[in-house]
């Protein structure tokens, strides 16, 4: 099962230097039964999609309680066992929980398949929107349209291995 684990550059670095993301539980996104209804579709890849941007979300939330963290929103793509990932069934149609799961300890960097990155463009926008997010997530709608406007970037795909190079 694939998973995205959302992080920051010095969170990604820490992973690089001990081998594994987190400590655990660690949270992470993946095509869940709640994230298939709501996107409506059948297409794997719509759906792993539809994952990642939830992590990258998630990524900016941790970017916003970290003023000093580089503005690049990370997130790490992970295959883990089928079942080691889990939903929680009473937030499973939450909204803010869709794609949303846990995994029980840490999960080996060796079993990473990708990390997904913001380029440095993007860094005003999500600088932006980190800022914002609290204002958003209290109703307003201009700092909402703040928010959105980081997802206007896609996230880069880099190899593993390329690792040592982003966090250099």
């Amino acid at each position: 099962m694939r998973v995205y684990v959302p992080t920051t550059l010095p969170g990604l670095a820490v992973a690089y230097r001990a081998g594994e993301l987190g400590t655990g539980p660690l949270d992470a996104f993946a095509v869940t039964p709640a994230l298939r209804e709501w996107y409506l579709s059948d297409d794997i890849e719509e759906l792993e999609y539809a994952a990642l941007s939830r992590a990258a979300q998630a990524s900016l939330r941790l970017l916003a309680t970290d003023p000093q963290v580089a503005r690049r929103r990370v997130v790490v793509a992970v295959d883990v066992p089928d079942g080691s990932a889990v939903a929680d069934p009473d937030r499973g149609l939450d909204a803010s929980a869709l794609g949303e799961v846990r995994l029980p300890g840490p999960v080996r960097l060796a079993e990473a398949a990708a990390v997904h990155l913001d380029s440095r463009d993007a860094e005003p926008d999500v600088a932006a929107a980190a800022a914002a997010l609290g204002a958003a997530d209290l109703g307003d709608d201009d700092a909402q349209f703040t928010v959105d406007g980081a997802e206007d970037h896609e996230l880069l795909w880099y190899a593993t291995q390329e690792i040592p190079h982003l966090i250099g």
